[in-house]
């Protein structure tokens, strides 16, 4: 059995805890406040931006998870994360002499910097335009270059429970459809971002860098449609393209999840289809 420690562990990190401590492994969750933390998972109080709250990390450890996402939206606050959270939690392992034998960190396929719907997988280019892709980049530059066995996973838009912001749009009237060719989406549910990162912890020799996404990038509209279909509301308005986008429009690239397939890994929800419909039912 191994000791984990989940850094970040938010709502995915607890998710992926839980499951680890359930088949035996000792696992710390790692966040500002434990008061949430789930039973199972021993509690480590500390600030990934605050080297003194690092200076003391659970003893031994084999595996180590970065799960962490910035407190705001701003380039400080993914800079905070991404770059000054990821170098201080290394040199803290690094100074305490922790013999780690895998570290996985949660990048984003926002890395990226395709627009028009291209197909791309990891040895596509990563020219991201958003600071948030640029500081993800140098995160996984600075895990990938360490002396650590590291790998970086990146995922698409999470959803899942306490993630409804398409349904709720759906239900409230405010989504909409641009006019024009299809707006490609990439998505993965919680509970398979937590399986993947499971499953990439027990393979022998992990590769360096996957996709995580579900095996079918969808055209928005496509979505928004499906869901209002299930809940029995009309279809989203239409809308020129150039009015409907705002900073939240998808970046429109389809993302191949192959690599990850062929390391074995089984979704639970393949598709947003039996995602969202799981979701639905949670929420009826």
């Amino acid at each position: 059995m191994a000791r984990v420690l989940i850094a970040g562990c938010g709502d995915v990190g607890a998710e992926l805890g839980v499951r680890l401590a359930a088949e035996g492994h000792t696992v710390w969750g790692l966040r500002r406040r434990c008061d949430t933390l789930p039973p199972s998972l021993h509690p480590f109080p500390a600030d990934l931006t605050q080297t003194d709250t690092l200076r003391a990390l659970p003893p031994a450890l084999d595996v180590v998870f970065y799960t962490a996402a910035p407190s705001g939206s701003s380039a400080d606050t993914y800079r905070a994360t991404y770059v000054d959270g990821i170098r201080h939690l290394l040199a803290a392992l690094e100074a305490q002499g922790h013999a780690v034998r895998r570290f996985i960190f949660t990048s984003s396929t926002g890395v990226y910097g395709q627009t028009s719907g291209e197909w791309v997988d990891e040895t596509s280019p990563t020219e991201p335009e958003h600071f948030s892709g640029k500081e993800l980049l140098l995160g996984e530059q600075l895990v990938l270059n360490s002396t650590l066995p590291a790998t970086a996973v990146r995922l698409a838009g999470i959803y899942g429970p306490g993630r409804t912001r398409l349904i709720d749009s759906v239900r409230q009237g405010t989504a909409v459809c641009p006019d024009g060719p299809p707006v490609y989406t990439n998505r993965i549910h919680r509970d398979d971002c937590a399986g993947v990162l499971r499953h990439i912890m027990h393979l022998a020799r992990p590769d360096r860098l996957y996709i995580g996404v579900d095996d079918e990038p969808a055209d928005q509209c496509e979505v928004l449609r499906w869901l209002a279909l299930q809940l029995g509301l009309p279809p989203p308005r239409r809308a020129p393209a150039t009015a409907s986008r705002t900073r939240s429009t998808p970046s429109n690239k389809r993302c191949n999840n192959r690599n990850l397939r062929a390391a074995g890994y089984v979704f639970r929800y393949p598709t947003f289809r039996e995602g969202y419909a799981a979701l639905l039912n949670t929420m009826a």
